[in-house]
């Protein structure tokens, strides 16, 4: 690969429910088309197309997409959707629509892309990827960059583990988020107020998988709960903590020595005997005792750990893996 072009398609027009949007990308982007393309849609308009502009209050349907919420800070909340993605106001945008109406995200953003890569084909012979795009903030960074919400056509990560480096250093962990790679460089192309949803990229025609065959979608980039180190914000975290829920939050069980460790930089003092933790409590005071049961038992849940009540003496504690 020696460079990639990409530009916005103009003359796409206002899209409304029922919109054949396949029809418009054929009519504004065919001639400029070839093989191995990558066209990238954003979400908006897919949504539009579907009918999946609703009128209402914004609230009440960032509510109806909500599955849970991951953090919140004032009016401020990052939630995850149906579609499994963690985004702020579970991608409700009530930009660009009508005042009063807000619009939802693509039911299937997948189908979505395979759908309109599927009729590309078919109407203009070229064999593209599809990537639906949408915009969202980003954990450890200020500002939003779009990412791909639907990908069809197209493997969305690629897997560097195993390979090796100049050096001789072999990968363990590199794996580039190409579709959000692509996304963000069409939000560059088409800006955010230019009203031009469609960006077509080219020179990157190895990575475009033969007609038929969309790949695993952007599903594929979602991040497993029990992989995920931020399934819930600083506060949440402690509110579940205390509240002896979302386990899953927190992970696969920690091994035991770091469950002590944790512990001791809590004051606690213990050790390990096989797969359990020990924990001594103060030896005579009552009220002490209490309060340092319940934060042995707020440092295991968080560790994916559990006391045994019914297990020590009055004086000591034991925390084993909870099980799964």
């Amino acid at each position: 690969m020696a460079r990639i072009e990409a530009w916005a398609v103009d003359d796409i027009g206002e899209v409304t429910a029922g919109t054949d949007l396949a029809a418009l990308v054929v009519e504004a982007a065919a001639a400029d088309l070839a093989d191995g393309d990558i066209v990238l849609v954003t979400s908006k308009v897919v949504s539009k197309a579907e009918d999946r502009v609703v009128t209402g209050d914004r609230d009440q349907a960032i509510l109806d997409q909500t599955v849970r919420v991951v953090a919140r800070r004032g009016a401020t909340a990052i939630v995850e959707n149906h579609l499994g993605l963690v985004m702020a106001a579970a991608g409700v945008d009530a930009s660009n629509v009508e005042p009063g109406r807000v619009v939802l995200l693509p039911e299937d953003p997948d189908s979505s892309a395979a759908a309109l890569r599927v009729r590309v084909h078919a109407e203009t012979g070229r064999n593209v990827a599809v990537v639906v795009t949408d915009t969202a903030g980003r954990a450890w960074r200020t500002g939003q960059t779009d990412l791909a919400v639907g990908v069809a056509g197209l493997e969305p990560l690629e897997e560097f583990a195993g390979r090796t480096d100049a050096y001789g250093n072999e990968l363990a962990v590199t794996a580039p988020a190409v579709a959000d790679e692509l996304a963000s460089v069409a939000e560059l192309v088409s800006g955010k107020l230019s009203g031009r949803p469609v960006t077509v990229v080219r020179g990157l025609s190895h990575r475009v998988l033969e007609a038929g065959s969309h790949g695993p979608g952007a599903r594929a980039l979602l991040r497993p709960r029990d992989q995920d180190m931020f399934a819930l914000g600083a506060r949440e975290a402690v509110l579940a903590a205390v509240r002896g829920r979302d386990a899953d939050c927190f992970g696969t069980p920690a091994p035991a020595e770091e469950v002590l460790a944790a512990l001791e930089s809590c004051g606690l003092t213990g050790a390990v005997a096989g797969v359990s933790v020990r924990v001594d409590l103060p030896a005579h005071d009552l009220r002490d005792q209490v309060v340092a049961a319940e934060r042995v038992r707020l440092v295991a849940h968080a560790h994916g750990w559990r006391p045994h009540s019914d297990t020590g003496s009055g004086d000591t504690l034991t925390v084993s893996p909870t099980p799964p």
